[in-house]
């Protein structure tokens, strides 16, 4: 017994290559370095405070960003959005992590501080300890 054969389709199937009729490569369905700066770029958001997450992170992103931004504009990749948003949201991040370590490196290194390390060196108990601590947030305030 045989299987009934039908007429060709009139309709052709696409191509299944990865190339389109015309020689030129089709772009690819994702863009790998766009996810990566979107993804490094929220990272870096959320962890701006430390020096890793704002300052590496945030670098990273911008590159990616950047470079998947790039491979957009010469129609190699899709999500342009998505890469400057990746850059964009590394950018803040590098900015933010930059802005606590100024502040930070400030406060280290300011008279009140000194002060600060002084007294809880003399400090012969944890209760001298808690009053050197409640005297530098004060001169902090001030």
């Amino acid at each position: 017994m045989s299987l009934p054969s039908y007429p060709d389709s009139p309709y052709s199937a696409p191509p299944v290559s990865d190339h389109d009729s015309y020689g030129g490569q089709q772009p690819a369905r994702t863009n790998g370095f766009a996810v990566a700066a979107l993804v490094l770029g929220l990272l870096a958001c959320l962890f701006f405070w430390t020096v890793v997450g704002g300052l590496l992170l945030g670098l990273l992103a911008v590159v990616f960003g950047i470079i998947a931004a790039l491979r957009t504009r010469r129609g190699r990749a899709p999500r342009r959005v998505m890469a400057i948003v990746g850059a964009v949201f590394g950018a803040l991040g590098l900015i933010g992590s930059a802005i606590v370590l100024v502040v930070a490196v400030s406060v280290f290194d300011s008279q009140e501080f000194k002060d600060f390390e002084s007294c809880v060196d003399r400090a012969n108990g944890q209760a001298a300890e808690d009053r050197c601590t409640e005297d530098f947030i004060d001169e902090l305030s001030n």
